[in-house]
């Protein structure tokens, strides 16, 4: 059986019309349109260690966050690994020009994700608890990737990579936290409406650790094109709790989103993904003071 048919038959679904969700890359997700005209969503991630810490999180920050309710779970079976019925959220992810009084909403909705404390539940729960190994949290992350790059970038670039970070890893400051992490806050996964955000999605990456990791995607796709967004960001996290650094974290953290943004290319296909490799690239480049 098809296995979104069969999932909409776990959840006992009358479906008008079903459309797949683009940019989704780590799950399949469908916008499903139902009979009474009500529309939800199916997610079905590639790992059940994705849908438990998904499903988990997004039970366990309900109440603190606009984000989709879950409507329904399926555990899966041998051929599927499960999914989410999540409820819909009148925005649209962010595509176009961001301005401060958005950024500064972006910053008010990310601080109060940090500031939720986790407790002794949530540190046997699904979510991996990072913060008391951060450091070597970073390295498994950066040498995961290391084997893809390495089959992608000129030798005298990787072996520059490798050095940058061994280096600066040791230059980090104490580790903010112990905080749920998102780990993929980028504009895609904050939805708007009327230039307000009205809802936060996709946590199947989310980790406790620091929150000094979690600012990366947003300086890369919002701090780094809009002028004055990071100023107005600031003052809207500040206003929810204490932000660390930017400044002396964003470099380091920049560098590793690049590197792993390139052997994550290379792994989902560099054909497909040329425009995103040769960002990167640039970005590393910049970086190392490479021409």
């Amino acid at each position: 059986m098809d296995k979104l048919q069969e999932t909409i038959d776990k959840f006992k679904l009358n479906v008008l019309a079903v459309e797949n969700v683009p940019q989704s890359f780590s799950s399949t997700v469908y916008k499903i349109l139902l009979m009474d005209n009500r529309t939800v969503f199916i997610k079905i991630p590639y790992s059940k260690q994705k849908l438990e810490r998904e499903y988990s999180v997004l039970k366990r920050i309900a109440n603190d966050l606009p984000v989709p309710q879950v409507l329904d779970y399926w555990e899966g079976n041998e051929d599927i690994t499960g999914a989410l019925l999540l409820s819909a959220i009148n925005g649209v992810p962010i595509i176009e020009k961001v301005d401060s009084a958005l950024a500064f909403d972006i910053g008010v909705h990310h601080a109060k994700l940090h500031a939720i404390a986790p407790n002794e539940h949530d540190f046997n729960s699904s979510v991996s608890n990072e913060y008391d190994h951060w450091s070597e949290f970073i390295k498994r992350q950066f040498n995961s990737f290391a084997i893809d790059v390495k089959e992608v970038v000129e030798p005298s670039l990787y072996e520059l990579s490798l050095q940058y970070f061994n280096k600066q890893i040791k230059l980090l400051p104490p580790p903010d936290g112990p905080c749920f992490i998102h780990l993929d806050f980028r504009p895609g996964n904050i939805l708007v409406h009327e230039n307000k955000v009205v809802g936060i999605i996709d946590f199947e990456s989310v980790r406790i650790g620091s929150t000094d990791m979690d600012f990366t995607k947003i300086n890369r796709d919002i701090f780094l094109k809009y002028p004055g967004t990071l100023q107005a960001y600031q003052q809207g996290y500040g206003s929810i709790r204490a932000l660390v650094d930017l400044q002396e974290v964003f470099p380091f953290y920049h560098f590793t989103d690049a590197f792993i943004s390139i052997g994550w290319c290379k792994r989902r296909g560099i054909e497909k993904h040329q425009a995103f490799l040769q960002e990167n690239l640039v970005y590393l480049k910049g970086i190392l003071n490479v021409k």
